[in-house]
């Protein structure tokens, strides 16, 4: 099993670790975060007639089972969007998850997101807490970015990509995405099948790209 790289970072006073495999662990809270993990989205695509391998979701959830093994977090927050739509609630993807959340070791809570919002019934037949906010070590964790005068909001939603080109090529590369003046850190989305929002850099915001070993910080 390949080791879990911590990149540790101050954002906005706050430390944090950030993880190459689009995650972040707070270690003052034993804290480990993902967002936007939009399980059964391939499931949601194949009922539209368009062939995506199922393969997908298995990925997602032994790459998030790997995290909780290695880091042993007491507690892990999905920053919302676990689910991608009621057409992805079939025993395929339903099954698997309920076997994580039989299996790991931490308190498992759900910061609900727009997708989840459509499936509130569902969601209360899992094992694990439901909320739409939640306050954490001065760190407010939501699924849509707020706006703070004070501490540090991190959230998802906008699964933030940053583009790095050159004259002979260019490619988007998930980034967790710092904002100065808002006191927000968003997440990269942790799903393997999402897409991307691309960011752009400007005064007071900075990309962090974790990648091979790497901490990459992109500012102006």
């Amino acid at each position: 099993m390949l080791a879990v790289n911590l990149h540790e970072a101050q954002v906005l006073g706050q430390a944090v670790c950030l993880l190459e495999e689009r995650a972040l662990f707070l270690p003052a809270e034993q804290s480990l975060l993902v967002s936007d993990v939009h399980l059964g989205k391939a499931e949601t695509f194949q009922m539209a007639g368009i062939p995506i391998p199922t393969q997908v979701n298995q990925a997602t959830i032994a790459r998030l089972k790997r995290l909780c093994e290695q880091l042993s977090p007491q507690r892990l927050f999905i920053l919302g969007d676990l689910f991608h739509a009621r057409q992805a609630l079939v025993e395929s993807v339903l099954t698997p998850w309920r076997q994580f959340l039989a299996e790991v070791g931490a308190e498992v809570t759900l910061v609900v997101g727009n997708h989840d919002r459509r499936l509130v019934q569902e969601l209360a037949a899992f094992e694990m807490a439901c909320t739409s906010a939640v306050t954490l070590g001065g760190c407010l964790l939501s699924h849509e970015p707020v706006q703070q005068s004070a501490g540090l909001n991190i959230c998802g939603h906008i699964h933030p990509v940053i583009r790095l080109s050159s004259r002979l090529d260019a490619l988007r590369l998930p980034c967790f995405w710092v904002e100065t003046t808002a006191r927000r850190l968003t997440l990269p989305a942790f799903g393997d099948f999402t897409g991307g929002y691309e960011v752009a850099i400007a005064a007071g915001t900075q990309a962090l790209i974790a990648v091979e070993g790497r901490l990459l910080e992109l500012s102006r």
